[in-house]
């Protein structure tokens, strides 16, 4: 048997670290002295403590390290799922620092700490009607790749031909990733195919390159626009994703046109 301290030494855990892990029932002692409450662990539990330390450090919660200790035929499908947590924390790391650049690059240019702000080129456009199969209801913004998924399987049924526009509008009149009111579309050939037709009005237009997480900044850029140029926005603002990463491109090179309905006021 081993005291908590010899135990705490071994695998290089706090004591205070196996009183809490004990006290949420993911590793208890394998005996308490009942006249003096010392814990005693045995050589056996030295493999799962040392499991559990590297689940952690693999990046999953003591919930899911319970549960796993609990049914350990989750672990293989867990492990698989937190690589792939890592693998885009990964990819979001590197376009955060890829901002941070150019971020750096206009500060060092400019002095001006929000001139990373001003690369968009803003102009009215007059849009064509668009025919377009559609689908609207509260979404998440991860809900995305489901419904368009769902859109891309009525091509496939109903022999739709697409011409190239994935489209979304955002008909809410506040922000919420998590319960929106989006409507995802995809531009069709036939009219007769068609859901509905987008009609061409005038719009206050602008490109964005780069990761969807920057996408504020255009939508900014263009609102200041509308403002200082007297119009008035008219419908609820849409995007078509012209290159994604879907196109097995550098998020830099993904492109999002963005659009704003205006009218002059």
């Amino acid at each position: 048997m081993l005291t908590i301290g010899q135990f705490s030494k071994i695998c290089m855990v706090t004591i205070k670290t196996l009183r809490h892990y004990d006290k949420i029932g993911l590793i208890h002692p394998s005996s308490v002295n009942t006249e003096n409450g010392y814990r005693f662990y045995s050589e056996e539990q030295i493999p799962k403590m040392l499991l559990i330390k590297k689940l952690k450090y693999y990046g999953f919660s003591l919930t899911d390290i319970n549960d796993i200790l609990s049914d350990e035929s989750i672990l293989l499908t867990n492990l698989k799922k937190q690589k792939n947590v890592l693998r885009n924390s990964i990819d979001d790391t590197n376009m955060i620092i890829h901002d941070i650049e150019q971020h750096i690059q206009a500060l060092e240019r400019t002095g001006d700490i929000m001139s990373y702000q001003n690369n968009y080129n803003i102009k009215l456009t007059e849009t064509d009607n668009i025919p377009v199969i559609s689908t609207r209801q509260n979404m998440s913004i991860d809900d995305f790749g489901k419904y368009y998924g769902m859109l891309y399987k009525r091509v496939a049924d109903e022999n739709i031909i697409l011409t190239g526009k994935c489209m979304a509008f955002y008909h809410d009149k506040e922000f919420n990733p998590d319960n929106s009111d989006i409507e995802l579309a995809l531009s069709v050939q036939d009219i007769k195919q068609a859901d509905k037709t987008i009609p061409g009005t005038l719009c206050a237009s602008t490109t964005h390159f780069g990761s969807y997480s920057k996408l504020s900044e255009a939508y900014g850029a263009i609102t200041r626009w509308i403002s200082e140029n007297n119009c008035e926005i008219t419908a609820p603002p849409y995007e078509i994703y012209v290159t994604s990463h879907f196109d097995k491109i550098p998020v830099e090179q993904w492109e999002t046109q963005i659009f704003f309905p205006v009218k002059n006021a």
